[in-house]
């Protein structure tokens, strides 16, 4: 058991029925009345944020983690096959533990977040950054850049994203996973 003078970001604890990690959290301690924490709470199975106060001494079930490196193979209609880096152990993950799951490409390495105690996955982290080949974009209009404009392509996984105009098919781009955003252009 903890307290809450053990929370801080990353902590795993059983709250409200499920599994929820500190985001962010921020002691006070009013002038008058009791000290309390405030928090942000994600859930490890939905994904929802919520905000929550603890009063100051209150006990939490701490939840053990471990993050772990697995390599992805190949997804199917239902979800994804992935392999421990370590000891080749291969696991299936439906598609729901997975944000942003079309910007997966056969090869890459994720973290995936296990409940150590019941070794079930919680989440899986993709690396903050990919590189991905677009396959389709319209061609952009000469001198149409002075504005920060966008408009959308298609990479080699099939996800859809914005990028500048200034983008051609069969450019390398590099993609923002939590933001899904366009970052720059790489050289071929």
């Amino acid at each position: 058991m903890a307290d809450t003078s053990d929370i801080r970001n990353g902590l795993c604890i059983r709250f409200n029925h499920d599994i929820y990690q500190v985001v962010e959290f921020l002691h006070v301690k009013p002038g008058k009345g009791a000290a309390f924490v405030r928090t942000k709470l994600k859930s490890m199975t939905t994904g929802k944020v919520l905000d929550n106060t603890f009063p100051s001494g209150s006990k939490l079930e701490e939840i053990r983690v471990e993050n772990r490196k697995y390599q992805y193979l190949y997804g199917d209609d239902e979800g994804f096959n992935f392999m421990n880096i370590q000891d080749y152990e291969q696991i299936y993950l439906n598609r729901n533990l997975i944000e942003s799951a079309d910007l997966l490409k056969e090869g890459d390495v994720v973290d995936i977040l296990f409940n150590a105690e019941e070794e079930r996955p919680l989440t899986v982290d993709l690396p903050p950054f990919v590189e991905m080949e677009i396959t389709y974009t319209e061609p952009g209009v000469k001198g149409d850049t002075a504005t920060n404009a966008m408009k959308p392509a298609k990479v080699e996984t099939g996800a859809e994203i914005k990028v500048p105009l200034f983008i051609n098919e069969g450019d390398r781009i590099k993609i923002d996973t939590r933001t899904r955003s366009y970052v720059e252009r790489l050289k071929n």
